[in-house]
């Protein structure tokens, strides 16, 4: 396996300047041919940034007369730097410079320090201390407030160590604000990939042998990772490695006084001569030499804060007019009008001000009103709908605000940091008014929820694929995109749903419940079904049609029974579900919510009672033509035998919902159809175990991982999976289950989070016994 090191030159930045040069033309001709900004320019050549957006890509290819070979060899180097610049694991080499790096020498100079002693494998036991540790790698853990400069300084410091550690020097985006972050072993693949590791040794590996390879790996080698923007302790911990010569790198907010064995670095803001010297170094010579007094005043206003400095110095920079000697004063007003940010009591307003008041108006509109985005990021989609404007063009606002720092993008998302998103916030109530800001925010909400239920119906029986006529600026073309948008989107459109409640849109909000029922056992541990559902059935009976209130009194009955386990509280739902749905007169309603009485009797072992909860929703479902409602009713009837021990009898009554689903053919919706063969072949499982047939069981639990797995319901495969596990340890394989177990672990944030913490202490327990 070949060492990684960061590239001497991003291949997109080597063709664009050597096509540049080809046309004779300055990155100032550039500029003005293609509509490009010099610095957005530059900072491509140059490496800062290797994933231009399309619309910047057309206009250079425009600004260049490219066409042909050349055209095809620009857009190629421009893939290539996309698919390697951010990954979902979010693992890429470090950069090769940090642009306009200034000051930290005391920091970095620990960090030269630290590296002798990994170097030499003397890594000590943290806090200092050099005592011998074997080839355990340092661990250093850089802790500071927001905007401190923490991503900086660890990859500076990572960029000067890469001599003494020429195996590779990686940087791993932990995503630790994040409300669901990569899991750990996501992370590991990530870095395995990044290190070459071939496909085919991950492939022998499996995924249940990525954790073993990750540290043998990482032993072997004499390398730097970065750990930036972790979350908690135990977010870093098993990205640890045990062995290796090498130093690793944490950033966080917090102190992270959980991890033991570890060197710590605190950060402050910079120092008065480090401040002016950052700002001369961006905004360049004619600044410099207008005086170290116009530079501090800056450095003042901006709280020596980085993050506020670099977007003063982004300002200098790109300032052609006026005169130079006082550059502070434009600061000031805007400073002594905003008053104080705080981040650790830092004045920063002003700088950011400086960089806003030199955007375009579009683009100084979308810094506004992206403070109205409810979650992390936002795509060009959801953007345009703030500003009310086409696509493309909210494309090239967005690609200013990335130009002048004060946006950053992954994956074509769309993120700001919190500190700009305050002064958004503060410019959007100063320069536009109520009225302004109010149709911007229903906008974007009125966006997501239309567009929620259009990528829902794709798992609802008589729905499917969008309608002809719809037009929503994102691809639902299939019904893995709309679950990969709902998923992606889910923070900004669950705040979407709960400001339509709040304001009284009950119908709104009802219909998106309504077109998310059945996606729901797609996502079953998302964690937020109880609240849709609870928020629905308020708003359905507000609206005063009793069926809907019974329909959505039904769905979050489900939702404290599957998602929470509080059976009693889905017992008490569906009875009061069953009682509207009498009094209307609702026959559909009536037997699902016989259906989840009986669902509810069945986990409180009420045996008898469920099955006869079961056999009058069944009879309803069947006299009302609702085959979906009949294909859950005869799944229901075998879990109760199963349950209730009659192994034998729930075994045929399995097979006889397998006959009901032949029978039905494709009158069943076809989600639901594998759902349900998921679950059948699950309770095949169980009942061939009981009965003492475990070739059969193995065979029905693998039939049902593999089902899970290729309509991507993780939530069912990992509970499948760790059955399989169990299963596979008490007849002795414990090969196998060791490797089952691990993948339980692989499948990420979208398990059962139960079954993942029971695998990994499984695992634990059987390497304990190896050990």
């Amino acid at each position: 396996m070949e060492p990684v090191r960061a590239a001497a030159e991003p291949a997109f930045g080597s063709v664009l300047r050597e096509l540049r040069l080809a046309a004779s033309l300055t990155i100032e001709g550039l500029a003005e041919a293609s509509g490009v900004s010099v610095r957005g320019i530059s900072d491509l050549e140059r490496g800062h940034r290797t994933a231009p957006q399309r619309r910047t890509l057309a206009a250079l290819a425009r600004g260049l007369g490219l066409s042909g070979p050349g055209l095809r060899r620009f857009l190629g180097a421009a893939r290539a730097g996309r698919s390697d610049a951010y990954t979902p694991v979010g693992v890429q080499a470090v950069p090769q410079g940090v642009p306009g790096f200034v000051g930290r020498e005391r920091e970095l100079s620990r960090f030269a320090e630290l590296a002798a002693l990994a170097a030499r494998g003397r890594a000590g036991n943290g806090e200092g201390s050099a005592s011998a540790a074997g080839t355990a790698p340092v661990v250093v853990a850089v802790s500071g407030p927001p905007g401190v400069g923490k991503t900086t300084l660890a990859l500076q410091a990572a960029r000067r160590l890469a001599g003494r550690f020429p195996d590779g020097q990686l940087v791993v985006d932990m995503r630790g604000l994040d409300d669901e972050a990569p899991t750990p072993v996501q992370l590991m693949l990530g870095v395995l990939r990044a290190l070459r590791v071939t496909d085919r040794e991950l492939g022998t590996a499996g995924p249940e042998g990525y954790i073993p390879l990750y540290r043998q790996t990482m032993a072997q080698r004499r390398f730097v990772l970065v750990l930036d923007n972790a979350r908690d302790e135990a977010q870093v911990r098993p990205l640890l490695p045990a062995a290796g010569e090498g130093v690793v790198i944490v950033t966080s907010r917090r102190m992270l006084t959980g991890l033991e064995g570890v060197h710590r670095v605190p950060l402050d803001v910079l120092s008065a001569a480090e401040a002016t010297a950052l700002l001369a170094r961006l905004g360049g010579d004619e600044y410099a030499a207008a005086g170290a007094g116009e530079l501090e005043r800056i450095a003042l206003l901006c709280g020596r804060l980085p993050l506020a400095l670099r977007l003063a110095g982004h300002w200098l920079a790109t300032r052609r007019t006026g005169p130079v000697a006082r550059p502070a004063d434009p600061l000031v007003p805007a400073a002594e009008r905003w008053g104080r940010m705080v981040a650790g009591d830092v004045r920063v307003s002003g700088a950011f001000d400086l960089s806003y008041r030199q955007l375009s108006d579009a683009a100084g509109r979308m810094f506004r009103r992206l403070a109205l985005v409810p979650g992390p990021d936002v795509s060009a989609a959801g953007a345009a709908r703030l500003c009310g404007q086409p696509l493309f063009d909210a494309e090239d606002a967005l690609e200013e605000l990335v130009e002048a720092g004060l946006l950053g993008v992954e994956r074509d998302r769309y993120r700001m940091h919190d500190l700009l998103r305050i002064h958004a916030g503060n410019k959007l109530g100063e320069e536009e008014d109520a009225a302004a800001v109010a149709r911007a925010g229903e906008a974007l909400h009125d966006w997501l929820l239309r567009t929620a239920i259009v990528a829902g119906r794709w798992y609802e029986p008589g729905y499917g694929a969008p309608p002809a006529g719809w037009e929503g600026d994102v691809d639902l073309s299939t019904a893995d995109k709309g679950r990969a948008w709902l998923q992606e989107e889910s923070a900004n459109w669950l705040a979407a749903l709960r400001a339509a409640a709040a304001s009284g849109r009950h119908a709104t909000v009802v219909e998106v419940a309504e077109s998310l029922h059945w996606f729901s056992d797609q996502w079953v541990f998302w964690g937020h079904w109880p609240e849709v559902f609870a928020v629905s059935a308020d708003s359905a009976e507000r609206t005063g049609d009793p069926v809907l209130h019974a329909t959505h009194l039904n769905y979050l009955a489900w939702a404290r029974l599957v998602c929470e386990g509080r059976h009693r509280d889905g017992l008490a739902l569906s009875t009061r579900a069953l009682d509207v749905a009498r009094l209307a007169g609702d026959r559909p309603q009536q037997a699902w919510a016989h259906f989840y009485r009986a669902w509810a009797h069945r986990k409180l072992s009420a045996y008898g009672t469920a099955a006869g909860h079961m056999s009058r929703a069944s009879r309803l479902f069947d006299s009302v033509g609702d085959l979906e409602g009949g294909l859950s009713a005869r799944h229901g009837v075998a879990l109760i035998l199963t349950e209730a021990g009659h192994a034998k009898e729930a075994f045929d009554a399995f097979r006889r919902a397998l006959e009901y689903i032949d029978a039905a053919r494709d009158r069943l919706e076809p989600h639901a159809v594998v759902f349900a063969r998921i679950g059948i072949h699950g309770g095949m499982a169980d009942c061939c175990e009981r009965l003492g047939r475990p070739k059969e069981a193995v065979f029905h639990l693998r039939t049902a991982v593999g089902l899970s797995a290729e309509s991507g319901n993780t939530g069912l495969q990992s509970r499948d999976l760790h059955r399989l596990g169990v299963m596979l340890l008490e007849t002795g394989r414990t090969a196998d289950a060791r490797a089952v177990f691990a993948r339980v672990i692989a499948l990420g944030p979208s398990a059962d989070p139960r079954v993942v913490r029971e695998a990994a202490a499984r695992l634990e327990a059987l390497d304990a016994v190896t050990l």
